[in-house]
């Protein structure tokens, strides 16, 4: 593998070779043909080179020429007019002018201020004037809005960010030529070594210099990235056990599913164990949690948002109660009316096609007139929903073939959104089939 690093150059040997040591430092050392250096070379000299590392220590593959002087650009000088000229020039306005400036700054002040008050009710008359018209297109601006209490915005759980110490042990532990072999298998592994050879001989080729031995460095590749594995992921099962009560459940997973495998030595398969531990209990925890939000949004009427939470419980597997699943869905059929606008209906859609209970909601009527969105999403869902998309006349599709992927469930609730709120104009909505929750 190629690199770069400067040289200076120490003896003639007389036979056509020179002895070279790195700038600075006694290692690395070596040998470099004449013919590669520039002419006038002398002892003491500092070159830039790039060298092969194999199993032999460094070759000198290419000597850079040394860099000249910088030349400068050619300037322009700038001579001037030679005339001698004040510094400062000052022009007086003729007298005469401005007249009627000499008031008082409590006049003025008060004139300024009558100017603005007369231009406000100017400003209020003229909108008075255009009430009726704006509040005709806004649907009545004097019709009170019912202002619902937005639920507070769910907090992520933060990300799995380990230390590398044990990583920084295991490549300081390499003699200096094997480590930057070794940073490339825990970037890539070590079909990331391969390709990045390959890359390297492209290049070679291209510019006409020797290709890199490949077999040697995938060997020592291969024999280095057991230990190198084990270390990352002792690094990253310490940062999780340490933050096993708030870390992201996904990032523990992922720890505790890679530990058969880099758990080498006796004190590594303890602390898998302890994480095994600290995950179920952790799940457990979450799992109490996620039902107990689940019945408090199902009792504040937040169907949506109960609808949305039930799709990502966070043990996977693990079936809703038999209670709560009626409930939920009884809440959901009451949510679908004919008295509902088309966006609110698509929307509860939207939430019931990914809930476990889909297949239990039953609409009570559908929009007399259904807009453009809402059957381009029933289409969509109709697959996932087929009894509530039978009442627009749209047949289900038929079942997925092994290998064609999923559909992607809706984000999990965060914050309120406003999009039928916005939507929909106020007179609109009857009062008993209100926007929710998060609208």
């Amino acid at each position: 593998m190629a690199r770069r690093l400067d040289i200076e150059l120490t003896s003639d040997r007389g036979d056509g070779q020179w002895t070279w040591r790195a700038a600075g430092a006694k290692m690395p050392k070596g040998i470099v043909e004449v013919a590669l250096l520039p002419d006038g070379a002398a002892v003491g000299d500092v070159l830039k080179v790039e060298a092969e590392a194999d199993l032999d220590g460094l070759s000198i593959s290419t000597v850079f020429a040394p860099k000249g002087p910088r030349k400068e650009a050619e300037r322009l000088e700038l001579l001037g007019s030679t005339r001698d000229e004040p510094l400062v020039t000052q022009v007086l306005a003729p007298k005469g002018r401005g007249r009627g400036r000499e008031r008082s700054s409590e006049d003025r002040g008060r004139g300024r201020g009558r100017n603005r008050n007369e231009r406000g009710r100017d400003r209020t008359a003229r909108g008075h004037e255009r009430g009726g018209r704006s509040g005709d297109r806004r649907g009545g601006s004097d019709r009170p809005r019912r202002e619902r209490p937005k639920p507070p915005a769910r907090p992520k759980a933060p990300r799995l960010r380990p230390s590398r110490n044990h990583r920084k042990a295991a490549l300081d532990a390499l003699p200096e030529l094997q480590q930057q072999l070794a940073e490339e298998v825990l970037r890539g592994g070590v079909p990331g070594v391969r390709q990045t050879i390959d890359r390297m001989n492209e290049l070679a080729t291209a510019e006409g210099m020797p290709k890199i031995k490949r077999d040697p460095l995938v060997a020592l590749a291969e024999r280095l990235a057991p230990a190198l594995r084990a270390a990352e992921w002792r690094d990253r099962a310490e940062a999780a056990v340490a933050g096993i009560e708030t870390i992201d459940l996904r990032d523990i997973r992922s720890v505790v599913a890679a530990a058969d495998t880099a758990a080498r030595d006796e004190e590594s398969r303890k602390l898998a164990e302890q994480l095994r531990t600290g995950l179920n209990v952790r799940t457990e925890a979450d799992h109490q949690a996620w039902r107990d939000e689940l019945a408090k949004n199902l009792a504040e009427g937040r169907t949506v948002r109960a609808l949305r939470l039930s799709s990502r419980p966070p043990k996977a597997g693990a079936p809703l109660p038999t209670d709560m699943a009626e409930r939920l869905a009884a809440a959901a059929s009451e949510a679908l009316t004919s008295e509902v606008t088309s966006d609110r209906w698509a929307l509860v859609v939207d939430s019931i096609a990914f809930s476990p209970v889909r297949s239990q909601v039953t609409a009570q009527g559908i929009p007399a007139s259904p807009s453009e969105e809402l059957l381009k999403s029933m289409k969509k869902l109709a697959g996932r929903v087929p009894q509530l998309a039978v009442l627009f006349g749209i047949e289900a599709p038929a079942p997925r073939s092994r290998g064609q992927r999923r559909p992607t469930p809706p984000p999990p609730p965060s914050e309120p959104s406003a999009a039928v709120s916005e939507a929909t104009p106020p007179e609109t909505v009857p009062a008993d089939a209100a926007v929710d929750e998060e609208e």
